[in-house]
């Protein structure tokens, strides 16, 4: 997923939109973006998949100046984006997956409008946004028209001379949270881009929610709902230990799930417990904090030179950035029963190849892996992470028991039927793990500790219920696309 953060000061904001952008570069490893609003649009896009977003904006925002701004660290698409359109000239940044894309270009082309903007020989979804907005009678209604035609998910800021417009998707998949200091406000995907920053928590958007901040401070130009159905891979995987979404911090939550697979696991003994890093540390803090057992770091992340290998869209780089950022210590792994704590296991060849495979080879005696989520079963329509069903760990073993391919999975998402336990052998022999536990998803919601119905858990059970359109949106995305 892209992370998007804006800022508006009484005085120069620039310095304060350099550093809140670079907090959100464990989202995105493709490009980075930022714009600045003073006497006209400054705006600046770089590649960053081969550097960090600070060394790559330095000297640009040293010449940058003005009192408000956006910004985006992106997993795909280049952004700001920039529209001259009928109520004014704009910066856009999103944040979301669009499952409609074709659907909803080629009504525009319909409309006689073009696009200016291609990612990997498809439409810039954020320039498809903005397009989407601009049919409307002004930016509000634009919002609200988009947010009525697109399938998925869109949280966006937009910069123009009002200021700052915020909007959080309709479900509230992906969040964004407001700060203010003193006249200063920012907006963010992730809060962990506050404290250091000097602002404090103000208020987390509702879904579909729109509001406005400027130099006068925030103003709600549209009311949230009530409904909510946020991401949960967030708590899991994707978000920063630091951050906090609805009130709920990631590593407390983490470390809860580490407890509950501890809690699970009375019939094992083991040596040391493990994470692997970095998502996986506050997991195996929890299971060891529940199984009094000690908690060491076998495979260290060499973290100045490699990121996320989940993140990067090509298996290619996935699997390069995964071999040569785990370093292991033979020292503590040789002769050693080990729980290896993960966040997840989406395609399971990382795990093995480069996690696993590291630690038989250095001598450990057993390796038990403990995933802090259920398997994935779904690939995601709501942001841009797991990309097929076919790649998925769960469904190359439901593909190799069955034979085929199937659709109705449903005996495999139930942990205690015959199906789901064959299912979890084999991957667990295909990972080449001496046992391997999945957390169950009643777990992993009470470690999040919302309400069930406020959680998107459409990765492993497959309910997705914006897929339920009433049919007043129905109407409006044929509208749109006609």
């Amino acid at each position: 997923m892209s992370g998007i953060f804006g800022a508006v000061s009484k005085k120069d904001c620039i310095e304060t939109l350099f550093y809140g952008v670079d907090y959100h570069s464990h989202l995105g490893t493709e490009y980075g973006g930022m714009v600045v609003l003073g006497k006209k649009f400054n705006r600046q896009i770089h590649n960053i998949s081969q550097s960090q977003f600070k060394s790559k904006f330095y000297e640009d925002h040293r010449h940058m100046e003005g009192n408000k701004g956006i910004g985006a660290i992106s997993d795909f698409d280049e952004q700001p984006m920039y529209l001259n359109s009928k109520f004014g000239p704009f910066c856009i940044v999103t944040a979301g997956l669009i499952e409609n894309t074709k659907e909803l270009q080629a009504g525009l082309f319909k409309k006689d409008i073009s696009f200016s903007e291609v990612s990997r020989g498809g439409v810039n979804a954020t320039e498809l946004i903005a397009k989407l907005i601009s049919l409307g009678d002004n930016i509000i209604d634009g919002i609200e028209k988009m947010f009525d035609a697109i399938e998925g998910s869109c949280s966006l800021l937009i910069l123009n001379q009002d200021g700052i417009y915020a909007a959080r998707d309709r479900w509230g998949y992906t969040p964004l949270v407001i700060g203010k200091k003193d006249g200063d406000w920012v907006v963010a995907s992730e809060s962990n881009a506050l404290p250091n920053l000097g602002f404090k928590i103000e208020k987390f958007l509702r879904p579909g929610e729109i509001i406005l901040l400027n130099e006068s401070g925030m103003a709600v130009r549209r009311k949230g709902m009530d409904h909510q159905q946020i991401c949960s891979f967030l708590w899991i995987y994707t978000g920063f230990p630091a951050s906090v979404y609805e009130g709920v911090n990631v590593e407390t939550v983490r470390e809860r799930c580490g407890r509950a697979l501890a809690k699970k696991d009375k019939d094992i003994g083991v040596d040391i417990v493990s994470g692997v890093p970095d998502s996986g540390t506050a997991h195996a803090i929890g299971y060891a904090m529940e199984s009094k057992k000690p908690y060491r770091r076998p495979l260290i992340k060499y973290t100045p030179g490699y990121g996320r290998s989940y993140t990067p869209p090509s298996q290619e780089t996935r699997d390069f950035v995964a071999t040569m950022k785990l370093i292991p210590i033979d020292d503590i792994i040789a002769g050693n029963r080990i729980v290896v704590c993960e966040d997840s296991i989406v395609r399971g060849t990382q795990l093995k190849n480069f996690t696993v495979k590291k630690l038989w080879n250095a001598g450990a005696k057993e390796v038990h892996v403990r995933p802090a989520c259920p398997p994935l079963m779904f690939p995601c329509k709501f942001c841009l992470s797991t990309r097929s069903a076919d790649e998925l760990a769960a469904r190359k073993a439901i593909r190799a028991l069955e034979g085929k391919d199937i659709e109705d999975v449903s005996e495999y998402l139930d942990q205690n039927s015959e199906k789901y336990k064959k299912m979890v052998k084999w991957i667990e022999r295909d990972i080449e793990a001496t046992t391997l536990r999945y957390q169950t998803i009643d777990d992993m919601v009470e470690a999040i500790g919302l309400p069930r119905e406020k959680l998107c858990l459409y990765c492993w059970n497959g309910e997705c219920p914006s897929s339920k359109l009433s049919k007043t949106t129905q109407e409006s995305q044929e509208k749109c696309m006609v």
